[in-house]
């Protein structure tokens, strides 16, 4: 398949645990591994498709949340619960330690911005016109997550596929490409799920998606977010 997807700063499967955590607002210490699993295995099928690098480390986290899950489901046997452990205390120790880390580096990232924000540099021409939208206003940073989680959405709208048939893709990631800007020359900005709701057929609909990443990777869209697991918006730039 001709799309590999190349990402400055893709995070890992303890990236995605975290994300998917966040999202559903589960306890740390006590992650329902049979949900967080299926969830995980949802996003694990668009990270295949997509052939990034690193995703055999998402297959080896795909295969220890299975493992988790089974010594979970085996009987216990008949010794102090404190003996036995909870299969889930290693995870979970390295999940909290990734964290802190994560948050230090955000921490020290931000520190990075302020400074530089005393000698910045102009070099646009500011229209105040370009500013009166909601898209426009400033908002967290937008993940690849963040996306998968709307594409994850999407495609549960559409009909499964109840056979298997061989058959050349319809689109490329250059028509698709064409498409989504064409979307956005009739309207300023526009919500992500309202664009993805526009397709139907559920090859068209990932090629679509990896049309947009390659977008946001070229800088010719602008992803913004109001808040954690809100609304996306999109905008040329």
């Amino acid at each position: 398949m001709p799309y590999r997807v190349q990402l400055e700063k893709f995070e890992g499967p303890l990236d995605l645990l975290l994300f998917l955590i966040k999202k559903n607002e589960v306890d740390i210490y006590d992650i329902p591994i049979a949900d967080i699993t299926q969830k995980y295995l949802a996003y694990l099928e668009i990270i295949e498709f997509l052939d990034l690098e690193n995703a055999g480390e998402f297959v080896l986290m795909a295969a220890t949340l299975i493992r988790i899950k089974v010594q979970m489901l085996l009987p216990k046997p008949e010794v102090d619960e404190e003996e036995v452990g909870d299969p889930r205390a290693e995870l979970v120790q390295r999940l909290l330690e990734y964290q802190r880390f994560k948050e230090v580096a955000e921490q020290l990232d931000d520190l990075e911005q302020t400074q530089s924000s005393f000698y910045q540099k102009l070099n646009y021409e500011f229209d105040p016109a370009a500013i009166s939208s909601e898209a426009q206003a400033e908002g967290r940073e937008v993940t690849l997550y963040d996306l998968m989680a709307v594409f994850v959405d999407v495609l549960k709208r559409v009909p499964p596929i109840t056979q298997h048939t061989v058959e050349r893709i319809p689109v490329t990631i250059e028509e698709q490409s064409a498409f989504i800007l064409n979307y956005l020359d009739k309207r300023e900005s526009a919500p992500l799920t309202d664009l993805m709701t526009q397709i139907k057929e559920r090859i068209i609909l990932i090629v679509t998606f990896v049309a947009l990443l390659e977008l946001v990777k070229n800088k010719r869209l602008q992803l913004t977010q109001n808040q954690p697991f809100s609304e996306i918006w999109i905008r040329k730039t």
